[in-house]
């Protein structure tokens, strides 16, 4: 075994000692109280005969090395028999040469280390456990299961860290609540799913879950935590005020001109990030799209997306609210891409601007019946060729977003990063609404 080749040198001095690990790859110098260094040394011992033991939280590495320097080096033996640490005229740099200090460890540093938000509040006495030993822990890979341990010591993947406030609404399989974090102090939205003894998780909440930890979008709605119990599954997202029919309602199914282009300019770019990615969302309509106060639009409910498969083809039809579902899906296709989406961006976009629906069909016939009726049924005796046309091609999201309707937004807009909002840029304002109770609601802040 590796611990039994490793050469344990023992030289003591005043009041500290200095012990040497000896490998193949080099030498593990340690300098400490002689307590400490016996811990140690019986931690890193235990640790190579025990690879599990390497699953543990960042933290619990910490316990036995408060007053340890280590210092790793590439050795070389001179002569005379001492030890003689490599030179660079050899050409070669020691590729695990770090030394450790006690620098001070920052609630930033352990942010970024573990991919957290910002404005996290880590638990009393984390932040004091890593600046026991420096930035060592930093400079190192971390492991999927050592970082799903320490966010789970935080407090994540916890029911008791969230707070219930008020119910938000119902359906099938799920619970929404309005909620607050105790990590954070910010409000968030908890879809509790019920989760069935023979069934388990719904499909629907497997699929949300696996693609939304993937889509990161300032136009996407981001999902913080999963919770998983015995009785159900919480999934915890960022809170927003409301829906797009909720504020259709709020402004008297009239909203402003200016408003309708920026709501139609989030909804393109989150749906161009999507397809890029090889996403469909599949069931686009104003309830799931989400607006917070300062006008940002954000792509929710991906409990019917689907990532395209390659080279399969075929999808279900059953997909997408009638109201917003294009007409070869109703006559049963199977064979559909992103335009799927993109028929259900059109139809949003004639609702913004006319505050009515503009196909309300209540069942399959009467749908294809308005759409025929107002866009009339393309054929062979009408259109020869159109079945085989190669330029009866149906606009992406992603040239939409380049329409010229959006170029008073500036340039600008157009090349900002996936995760940064378009309200980022000061030429970028929601304007003021006439709500039904007759105050004036103004996003600028």
């Amino acid at each position: 075994m590796l611990s039994d080749t490793i050469n344990q040198e023992v030289t003591s001095h005043s009041d500290s000692e200095v012990v040497s690990l000896r490998g193949s790859s080099g030498s593990l110098k340690v300098r400490g109280s002689s307590s400490s260094v016996q811990s140690l040394l019986q931690s890193y011992s235990s640790s190579l005969r025990k690879p599990r033991g390497l699953g543990r939280s960042l933290s619990s590495y910490l316990n036995h090395t408060a007053r340890l320097e280590i210092v790793h080096e590439d050795v070389k033996m001179s002569s005379d028999g001492e030890s003689d640490p490599a030179s660079s005229s050899d050409g070669v740099q020691s590729p695990v040469r770090v030394r450790l200090r006690n620098k001070k460890i920052s609630t930033e540093d352990i942010n970024k280390r573990l991919s957290l938000p910002a404005d996290i509040r880590l638990p009393d006495g984390y932040l004091e456990k890593f600046n026991l030993i420096g930035p060592a822990l930093f400079e190192q890979p971390i492991s999927r299961r050592l970082r799903r341990v320490s966010l789970s010591e935080i407090g994540f993947g916890k029911l008791e860290t969230y707070i219930k406030l008020d119910k938000l609404g119902e359906g099938t399989y799920a619970t929404v609540y309005k909620g607050r974090s105790k990590l954070t102090d910010n409000l968030v939205a908890l879809k509790e799913i019920r989760l069935e003894h023979e069934e388990g998780a719904p499909c629907t909440a497997i699929r949300e879950v696996s693609l939304l930890k993937d889509l990161k979008h300032a136009n996407i709605v981001t999902l913080h935590d999963i919770i998983h119990t015995q009785k159900s599954l919480t999934l915890v997202f960022e809170y927003l005020d409301k829906d797009l029919k909720q504020y259709l309602d709020d402004c008297g199914n009239t909203i402003h001109v200016h408003n309708v282009k920026l709501f139609l300019f989030q909804l393109l770019r989150g749906l161009s990030y999507c397809h890029r990615r090889k996403v469909l969302h599949r069931d686009l309509k104003p309830q799931n799209l989400l607006i917070n106060e300062r006008g940002e639009l954000k792509l929710a409910d991906f409990g019917l997306a689907r990532a395209k498969s390659i080279p399969t083809k075929t999808y279900s039809n059953e997909v997408v609210t009638l109201w917003y579902r294009p007409p070869d899906i109703l006559l049963g296709s199977t064979d559909y891409s992103t335009h799927i989406d993109m028929w259900g961006v059109g139809c949003i976009f004639y609702e913004m601007v006319t505050g009515r629906p503009l196909f309300p069909g209540s069942t399959v016939e009467e749908e294809l019946h308005f759409i025929f009726k107002l866009l009339g049924t393309p054929t062979e005796q009408s259109w020869p060729g159109i079945s085989s046309n190669e330029e009866f091609k149906r606009i992406s999201a992603d040239v939409s977003v380049h329409h010229p309707y959006f170029s008073n937004l500036g340039n600008r807009v157009m090349s900002l990063p996936d995760t940064t909002s378009i309200f980022s840029l000061t030429e970028i304002q929601l304007e003021k609404e006439t709500m039904r109770n007759n105050n004036m609601i103004n996003y600028k802040k």
